[in-house]
């Protein structure tokens, strides 16, 4: 039985306005499709559609949106909406492509940001099994390390061997997608690694610095109601100094369809889902702004 069609919708958020241009829109969301149905989907048993919005009132019921907005507000990665449906947040930055990527696959790897692999312990003075959080970019997850598909910059990634303690990496059956891990659990510079251990207590392996660290993340706040957007809203400040670079993309002028005027009832649930998922948007970025306790 083959696998459900998923999918994905790549819209420009409100803001950036004349920014991001809809053939930019349209270029990425082509690369990610040819990513998604011929790199990604064969190895990890995904179907999936990537398709380009003007707005977010023409995206219909049934796609996963991944929204790419101002840089600096926050929120960014993948969130459940109201209706535990997953959309992805994405800052308008130079890298902004690998990062449209990256929240892409990770969202058709594990919709709703909660799946976990068991395996051991990567810290060697904590030694025992955990649970990885199945985040199939991150370990890997720098520009540098990404590839290009149709001339756009795209994420690399990691395969299900990654969890695999005897996987050796070769030319037919590498650990990631490009080959540049070389051992299972392997976090390269830029990346990081998260995983739960049998009381509840999380730890996370990052590697921003000279060398990797690892770090106490402490007990899951269920207010973020899944685990990956609490990883990231703890993760994201040490990995964006990391990657921080200006905004190097021309003024074109973005042409936005009617929507709401429209009498079409596809169109006026779109608008709707539309509506409330603007509304809890401004809510997450709200409280990514709160000072840490």
């Amino acid at each position: 039985m083959s696998s459900l069609l998923r999918h994905v919708a790549l819209v420009p958020d409100d803001n950036v306005g004349s920014r991001l241009s809809s053939s930019d829109v349209t270029r990425v969301a082509a690369a990610l499709q040819k990513q998604v149905a011929r790199d990604f989907g064969p190895l990890w048993d995904v179907r999936a559609t990537v398709d380009a919005f003007a707005s977010l009132d023409d995206v219909p019921l049934g796609y996963w949106p991944i929204l790419v907005g101002d840089e600096g507000q926050g929120g960014g990665g993948v969130h459940l909406d109201d209706n535990n449906q997953p959309y992805a947040l994405v800052d308008l930055t130079s890298d902004w492509t690998v990062t449209a990527s990256h929240e892409c696959l990770e969202m058709l790897a594990d919709p709703f940001g909660n799946r976990v692999v068991a395996g051991d312990s990567p810290d060697p003075k904590r030694k025992g099994r955990v649970e990885f959080l199945v985040e199939v970019c991150d370990p890997c997850e720098a520009p540098a390390l990404g590839y290009t598909v149709n001339g756009i910059r795209v994420s690399d990634f990691y395969t299900s061997r990654y969890f695999e303690p005897s996987s050796k990496t070769t030319a037919t059956a590498p650990v990631d997608f490009m080959g540049h891990v070389t051992k299972p659990l392997q976090v390269l510079h830029g990346g990081y690694l998260s995983w739960r251990e049998s009381d509840g207590t999380w730890f996370q392996e990052r590697y921003f610095g000279s060398k990797p660290v690892f770090v106490k993340l402490g007990q899951f706040d269920k207010s973020y109601r899944a685990l990956r957007p609490w990883i990231d809203s703890l993760t994201v400040r040490d990995r964006t100094k990391l990657f921080k670079q200006p905004v190097s993309y021309a003024n074109q002028v973005l042409v936005k369809l009617p929507g709401e005027q429209d009498n079409d009832l596809a169109t006026q649930a779109s608008c709707r889902r539309a509506a409330r998922l603007r509304d809890q948007i401004k809510r997450v970025r709200a409280r990514s702004k709160r000072p840490k306790k």
